[in-house]
């Protein structure tokens, strides 16, 4: 039996259009038409134009300089991880990955306890003292 194979390598018959050359002739050229002879580009910058040109190129040195930094304190912290696991224990890792969560959670507790305790006065003033009626 025959391989089978995506697709066709069958011709269908039909040949390509062919197309009709073009006469060997001047072509109209796109050319924008020359300036006029009064407009003489000025060779020499003002003392703005070089400012801000000294200021945009200080404002990129710091970008590039500030780019190089982080790349060599991406490539730092890539060496201190080998194969992609450190060396500590994972005790460790967790105790330094999760402080976020720990803290979460205690805000979590006291946000609950304070509610508790509001609930608890509203009771206090509504069903045992009758301070408040609704």
């Amino acid at each position: 039996m025959a391989k089978r194979v995506r697709g066709s390598n069958r011709s269908t018959g039909r040949r390509t259009a062919v197309r009709p050359t073009r006469p060997a002739g001047p072509r109209p050229s796109a050319a924008p038409p020359p300036a006029p002879a009064t407009a003489v580009p000025s060779v020499s910058l003002t003392a703005d134009e070089e400012a801000r040109a000294a200021e945009l190129e200080a404002r990129i040195l710091a970008e590039e300089r500030a780019a190089e930094e982080a790349l060599r304190r991406n490539r730092a912290r890539g060496r201190s991880i080998e194969g992609g696991r450190s060396a500590e224990p994972l005790g460790v890792r967790a105790a330094a990955e999760y402080a976020y969560v720990r803290r979460d959670v205690i805000r979590i507790a006291r946000i609950g306890g304070l509610l508790l305790g509001v609930l608890a006065v509203l009771h206090v003033l509504i069903n045992v003292t009758g301070t408040i009626s609704i």
